[in-house]
């Protein structure tokens, strides 16, 4: 049997540039997720109430009479506002395993243990989460717009609403901006998907439980930058151009929003690491 020569050679393979690896991690993410039967009838459930406002929008353009159900800014602020229960499902179901799961399976230390820095780890993880919580909030959103125009056979609606495009995108984005981060944060801290989901349905009902019961007593609502979802409802009435429907100053629901998502970014370079350190 001849014995070919293995010395060294040259490689002549391509290179791929630095900092593209987050992608290979949120597209085998994605696919991942969309080929699930349950997630994949949550996302269509999720796309009902588009369906409900374009036959709203339907009536509207085609009959006089109902001219109490056209669209408003306020109607598109309703909408993204009834997509909030959505965003809660999808998080939890798309979201707690997304690190969680690669503890359990010590799949970190191969991860970040090949050319793969811990940014395009994370930035992976949550482009897989921010991409299912786009599609049912700034998708709809402003596909909504273009069946109104649709509809109404004119762009009258959008060129009197202009704002209405850098709202609806705004906003999909803070909201999906806040849960993203504080659910990767949070799927960082235990090996277990399911308590991952506990823990975050925990931060958001107990905090809005907190702000409710404080409301009563103290007779405000200035307190209600202690509520997750009031939080972002404070954020889009704002933002909306509507009249806000709590007393706390805009800024600061805002910069509690940040500061969350800059806790949850310290918790995920803490956690997120190749070999745990034990001091």
């Amino acid at each position: 049997m001849p014995i070919h020569d293995q010395s060294y050679r040259r490689y002549r393979g391509g290179k791929e540039k630095p900092g593209a690896a987050w992608v290979v991690i949120a597209t085998a993410g994605i696919v991942s997720t969309i080929r699930k039967r349950k997630f994949l009838g949550l996302l269509l459930f999720a796309w009902l109430p588009f369906f409900i406002r374009a036959v709203q929008i339907y009536i509207a353009s085609s009959y006089p009479q109902a001219s109490m159900l056209k669209p408003t800014a306020q109607t598109f602020r309703d909408f993204l506002g009834q997509q909030q229960m959505f965003v809660f499902f999808i998080t939890i179901y798309a979201g707690a395993g997304l690190i969680a799961n690669d503890k359990r399976a010590n799949a970190l230390q191969i991860y970040l243990a090949k050319p793969l820095g811990r940014a395009e780890y994370v930035g992976g993880k949550l482009a897989i989460l921010a991409c299912f919580l786009l599609l049912v909030t700034w998708v709809p959103g402003i596909l909504l717009l273009f069946v109104e125009m649709a509809f109404s056979g004119s762009a009258t609606f959008i060129k009197s609403n202009l704002t209405l495009i850098p709202s609806i995108t705004v906003f999909s984005f803070l909201s999906v901006l806040l849960a993203s981060f504080t659910m990767i944060a949070l799927s960082s801290l235990s090996k277990s998907s399911r308590f991952v989901g506990i823990m975050y349905a925990a931060v958001t009902f107990f905090s809005d439980a907190n702000f409710e019961a404080l409301r009563h007593v103290l007779r405000t609502t200035s307190i209600s930058w202690m509520s997750v979802p009031a939080l972002l409802e404070q954020m889009g009435d704002v933002i909306f151009r509507q009249p806000p429907r709590y007393d706390t100053p805009w800024p600061i629901s805002l910069l509690v929003i940040l500061a969350l998502v800059g806790v949850s970014a310290l918790v995920l370079e803490r956690k997120v690491r190749g070999v745990e350190v034990v001091t």
